[in-house]
């Protein structure tokens, strides 16, 4: 196991000596000012359409963004396989120069709660001073504001995130939708979804606001890249974050997200908590709401549809006859982009492989919500032929079908399935609805899979 250290810069008279945690840590430097004095990395893209916006979010939020990019950084860009001595925890530190160091270092027990619940990794995180003499990472405003945004709703360009922008606009709501991306795949969908949106509702005008936000293959010396991503809601929360703080006002930040996805209980005991992303968890949505709340920030995640199903949200959606027409242009493979190792040319086009878990909740709820579903998959037809369940094209639809077998059996088990992911201790009210939206969940995935084959492993 390697021990990381990633400090950031902050333009070229950030010089402070920063010593690491430990004296074997590899140190990694991310300098996030250029000479412009604009921040890097997709973050002075978000600064920059809030300012066109009229816009000015406080430093604090800039802050909280800039955490989260060098969260992003160290997440996708340190190996587990190579960095950790079990292929999965890493240990990191994050050293950043902030506003107010002594409120940040006062939540530094509470982010690290935060990022060690939701990547799996053991984390450090610590404040320093920004450099003397710098000026105020978001520009004042030289316009005057246009935005009259409501809400801020995240918008990933998946189905749920389509169904919530759809389910406010319908109902009068203007929301600011707030994306982030990386790869081109992510971008055309995002682009594409938003596109079709503002034409079905032309009255009502939003903002879209869109960040590129990664980092060079070579960040971190000695280090392949690191393609599980656990940490990616973090970032989409800052940036929702910090949009609702530029907009003012109590702000509710909606994260549309079905409750089994938010759940994402591991269905078999091959598949660890570790191994389950908790990017929706409600433990974690507390956490961060935490950490708003000590930033003295009065905005607020709000997911509106942890206890519906994929399926359920399908059906209830305000405008069902315009989510039935373009469901099939939104994204929710885990990895789209896998296609491209397909021997036949037509195949490697990027799209939903059809055969991970979110691409099985996927096809259960177009089959729920429109008894139909017209998205082109790797894999077309799941009872073509009996699936290898020693690959990713049987693994996860094993795996469903070993959770459907222990719920028939022992039915009374949901109860404390629900909690392995992690704890409910925040909503103790709605453990009754957490198990019901779990056990239904299942069950449309298992109509899905009625016939499927997958081979033991």
């Amino acid at each position: 196991m390697n021990h990381h250290s990633l400090v950031c810069r902050l333009g070229a008279a950030d010089t402070a000596t920063v010593k690491p945690s430990r004296s074997d840590s590899k140190l990694t430097e991310i300098s996030f000012v250029d000479g412009d004095h604009r921040l890097g990395y997709g973050l002075g893209q978000a600064l920059h359409q809030l300012h066109e916006l009229g816009l000015r979010p406080s430093e604090r939020t800039v802050d909280l963004a800039l955490l989260a990019a060098a969260l992003t950084a160290a997440d996708t860009r340190i190996s587990r396989s190579s960095e950790s001595q079990n292929a999965w925890t890493r240990e990191i530190d994050l050293c950043l120069p902030v506003v107010e160091p002594k409120l940040w270092e006062s939540l530094a027990p509470l982010i690290v709660t935060t990022l060690n619940f939701l990547t799996g990794d053991r984390w450090g995180v610590r404040f320093r001073a920004r450099p003397k003499g710098l000026a105020p990472l978001a520009p004042a405003p030289t316009k005057l504001r246009t935005a009259t945004a409501d809400s801020v709703c995240l918008f990933s360009g998946g189905l749920d995130s389509f169904i919530g922008a759809i389910d406010l606009l319908a109902v009068g709501k203007s929301p600011m939708l707030v994306s982030h991306y990386w790869d081109g795949i992510t971008s055309a969908h995002q682009t594409y979804c938003a596109d079709v949106i503002a034409k079905r509702f032309p009255k009502q005008h939003f903002h879209h606001l869109r960040a590129r936000v990664g980092f060079p293959n070579d960040l971190v010396d000695g280090s392949a890249g690191e393609n599980t991503l656990r940490g990616r809601s973090f970032l989409f929360f800052a940036l929702a974050a910090m949009a609702a703080d530029a907009l003012g006002g109590d702000m509710i930040v909606e994260v549309p997200e079905n409750g089994l996805i938010s759940l994402n209980v591991p269905l078999d005991p091959t598949r660890l908590g570790a191994l389950s992303t908790r990017t929706t968890h409600p433990f974690y949505m507390a956490r961060f709401d935490d950490i708003l709340s000590g930033l003295g920030l009065p905005i607020r995640l709000e997911n509106r549809y942890r206890f519906e199903t994929k399926g359920t949200m399908a059906k209830g959606c305000a405008d069902a006859a315009f989510l039935r027409k373009e469901a099939r242009h939104t994204m929710s493979c885990s990895s789209p982009a896998k296609a491209r190792w397909a021997n036949d040319e037509d195949a490697r086009q990027p799209k939903h492989c059809g055969h991970c878990v979110p691409c099985l909740i996927r096809r259960a709820a177009m089959l729920e919500g429109f008894g139909a579903d017209d998205t082109s998959y790797q894999i077309p037809d799941l009872r073509a032929k009996v699936l290898d369940s020693a690959k990713a094209e049987g693994a996860h639809v094993r795996g469903f079908l070993f959770a459907l077998s222990r719920l028939a059996k022992k039915p009374a088990r949901t109860k404390l399935d629900i909690h392995r992911p992690g704890p409910l201790t925040d909503h103790p009210n709605d453990l009754a609805a957490y198990e019901k939206v779990y056990i239904e969940g299942l069950q449309e995935v298992g109509r899905l899979l009625n016939g499927v084959r997958a081979r033991p492993l």
